[in-house]
């Protein structure tokens, strides 16, 4: 009933196995039944199939007749979905299949996320794992949980499991895109403890907020030039302290490591005899920064206001310290890649100042596509939150995925995407995170390349997934399989 409409769409191998999934409730961390639901899928059509000790599912089906010579590969995605809806969509994730309906050239969901990314790639391997007619290699499909919000599957996936040579990722959401590499991450935190000083007399009370920025993904927006509400403040406050003796009382600024900050607020006092030179100093200050980006932050505000006096301040010593240190560390692109024009190889966020209450947090993301570069800008950021007395803490670290230009498979899917549409593909690299990059730590000589039709809209309740560009990309997977290189 509900999705008939979508089981008719061409091609019906791919969709009529995305609404079969689709009708099983699968949001990350909550995966119990897609896992189910895709163990008996396998082990309904007689093929090899377990689950790890993850939750990961592995299906194994041997080569097509006349293909035992050819390399073995292994098919990836990922089972599970984000949920989101609309705050007027009446609709349960937990127990009600994704509703679906066709719009032009373009599949949607009534007011809730589709699934697409990457339910289409797991249909995409499904339709060729039930097949006897479509000519592959040894396949291996790898269907891993929780991508969206840990890469869990990928991290616990276990060496030694998958005997496959090439590794297609199906999760791009560009039909003209090849993905060959993404970037690693690390989160880096400063942290100390400073000495609460009451404040003395004849300070004026002022605070300053930083607004109007637009913020953004700290990976994929890092090089175009965004303001950085935590260093537009330190710039600020440093001024202030160099020439009237500024006295911090507190700092909050930014929110999540891979958001860029768009805002931060700060309390502090000043020699309440310098109060007019240090406002007419401030507008010129804030009115030189607003110049400087006015072509990304066109909204920008610093607004400078006069408060009651704050009670206490922070130790001079480690306040000179502090500002020191946020001037110091690097924000923005690190280095740009050798090997791929435009791309940013390594890049820093300073996401979150939190100073209050005689305690100082920091908070980084670093990330790039090669491991070294990563380990050396934390390093560098370190060095300079240590020197500062800071205790620094590098954690979450997950690899990127360093591209390899000269990949056997990268010359089929760029020689044959070239072949039937007339036009070279888009080879890029992504400065986020692809699971690719994980599953190369356990399986280093594992060939990898990421690739899928038009998604528009994921993570949200506009989520679209485009007939047309689904019907080409299926054409060109049936060419890829058929093309695998020899052993």
């Amino acid at each position: 009933m509900m999705n008939s409409e979508i089981r008719n769409l061409e091609p019906k191998a791919i969709w009529n196995k995305f609404a079969d999934l689709n009708a099983v409730p699968r949001p990350s961390k909550k995966e119990e039944r897609v896992i189910a639901f895709m163990k008996h899928f396998g082990e309904n059509l007689g093929l090899e199939t377990m689950v790890d000790d993850v939750g990961n599912v592995i299906i194994k089906k041997p080569a097509s007749a006349g293909m035992e010579d050819t390399k073995p590969i292994v098919m990836q995605s990922h089972l599970d979905m984000v949920h989101q809806k609309n705050a007027d969509t009446n609709f349960d994730f937990d127990s009600q299949g994704i509703d679906m309906y066709v719009d032009g050239d373009w599949v949607k969901a009534k007011g809730t996320t589709l699934g697409a990314d990457n339910g289409l790639g797991v249909a995409t391997i499904m339709a060729i794992l039930e097949s006897d007619s479509i000519v592959h290699p040894a396949i291996e499909a790898l269907f891993t949980i929780d991508e969206e919000t840990g890469m869990t599957g990928a991290m616990g996936l276990k060496g030694g499991l998958l005997k496959g040579e090439i590794l297609l990722n199906l999760d791009t959401e560009e039909d003209d895109e090849i993905g060959v590499g993404c970037a690693g991450g690390i989160d880096v935190t400063a942290t100390r403890s400073y000495a609460i000083e009451e404040t003395p007399e004849f300070k004026a009370g002022f605070s300053i907020t930083v607004r109007g920025l637009q913020g953004g993904h700290s990976g994929m927006q890092i090089h175009e030039g965004l303001g950085n509400a935590n260093k537009i403040m330190n710039r600020v406050l440093f001024d202030g302290f160099e020439n009237f003796g500024l006295r911090i009382s507190e700092i909050d600024g930014g929110s999540l490591r891979n958001a860029i900050p768009r805002e931060s607020k700060a309390k502090f006092v000043i020699d309440a005899v310098h109060e007019g030179t240090f406002i007419s100093e401030m507008k010129e200050i804030t009115k030189v920064i607003k110049a400087e980006l006015k072509t990304m932050e066109p909204q920008l505000e610093i607004l400078i206001s006069k408060t009651e006096t704050p009670e206490s301040i922070m130790d001079l010593g480690v306040q000179e310290g502090l500002t020191r240190a946020i001037y110091a560390a690097h924000n923005g692109v690190y280095r740009m890649s050798a090997d791929i024009p435009d791309l940013v190889e390594t890049s820093n966020n300073i996401a979150r100042v939190k100073v209050k209450d005689g305690e100082i947090k920091i908070g980084c993301l670093t990330r790039s596509s090669v491991e070294s570069s990563k380990w050396d800008l934390a390093n560098a950021l370190r060095s300079v939150f240590e020197l500062t007395g800071c205790e620094v803490k590098l954690s979450g670290d997950y690899p990127g995925w360093t591209p390899n230009m000269d990949s056997s498979i990268l010359k089929v899917l760029d020689g044959l995407y070239e072949k039937m549409n007339g036009e070279k593909a888009h080879v890029a690299a992504c400065h986020a995170g692809l699971e690719c990059g994980i599953l190369g730590t356990n399986y280093p000589d594992m060939e990898m390349i990421s690739f899928g039709p038009n998604i528009k809209g994921a993570h949200s309740p506009d989520e679209r997934a485009q007939i047309s560009s689904v019907q080409k990309y299926w054409k060109f997977v049936l060419e890829i399989l058929k093309e695998i290189p020899k052993r």
